[in-house]
C-alpha cells in the first residue's frame, strides 16, 4: 500500500498570477485572489503524486476595475457561466527530493469548460517547520498557454498592425503548502 502525505495549499502565502502583452509591447499582470488546492505526495514514488487546484475565476484582479470587469465577461472568462478554473494533475516527472530540484507537473487545465493538457515547469523551494509546529513546503511553477485554446478569442486589431491582447499567457504560481496533521 502506498504511503501518501497530504498538503493543503495556503492561499495566504501563495499566488496564482498571469501575465499577457497589451498592444504588443507592455505586460499586464493579474492575480487570482481566491483559490484552494491539495497536493498528495506518494512517499515511495513521488512521480505518482497528484495536485488539484480550484480557482474562483471572478477573483481575477489586475488593479483596474473596468479591465477586470471585461475579463470576467463572456468576452473572456465568462465567470457567470464558468465560475471555476481547475487544474488536475495526470502525472509528475522528476519529482523533487531536495531544495532547488526541478520537476514537471502535467495535468488538465479547465477554463470556460474547455480542458487541455498543460505542463507546469516547477522548482522545489524547500520544506521547514513553522512557528506553530506545522510543516510547510514551497514550490514555484510556470507555464505558457495560448488563450485561444480555451475559447478566449476576443481581440482587436491595432491600426499599426498586431493585436490588442497577446494570445500567449504566462502563468506564474508560488505555492506554500501545509502538511496535514
Amino acid at each position: 500500500m502506498a504511503e501518501t502525505t497530504t498538503w493543503t495549499i495556503d492561499p495566504a502565502h501563495s499566488s496564482v498570477e498571469l501575465a499577457v502583452k497589451h498592444m504588443m509591447f507592455t505586460t499586464v499582470r493579474g492575480r487570482f485572489k481566491d483559490f484552494k488546492g491539495t497536493i498528495t505526495v506518494d512517499e515511495q514514488n513521488p512521480d505518482n503524486s497528484t495536485v488539484e487546484v480550484e480557482i474562483a475565476a471572478a477573483s481575477l484582479d489586475t488593479g483596474v476595475a473596468d479591465r477586470d470587469g471585461h475579463l470576467r465577461s463572456a468576452d473572456f472568462l465568462d465567470t457567470e457561466q464558468f465560475p471555476a478554473i481547475t487544474f488536475r494533475s495526470k502525472r509528475v516527472e522528476g519529482a523533487m527530493k531536495q531544495e532547488g530540484d526541478q520537476f514537471r507537473v502535467i495535468g488538465d487545465l479547465t477554463i470556460r469548460g474547455n480542458t487541455f493538457e498543460v505542463t507546469l515547469d516547477c522548482v522545489y523551494e524547500g520544506t521547514g517547520k513553522d512557528p506553530w509546529g506545522g510543516t510547510r513546503a514551497g514550490a514555484r511553477a510556470t507555464a505558457r498557454i495560448d488563450r485561444r485554446d480555451w475559447g478566449l478569442r476576443w481581440n482587436q486589431a491595432l491600426e499599426t498592425g498586431g493585436i490588442l491582447v497577446a494570445n500567449e499567457v504566462r502563468i506564474e504560481v508560488e505555492v506554500q503548502a501545509v502538511k496535514a496533521a
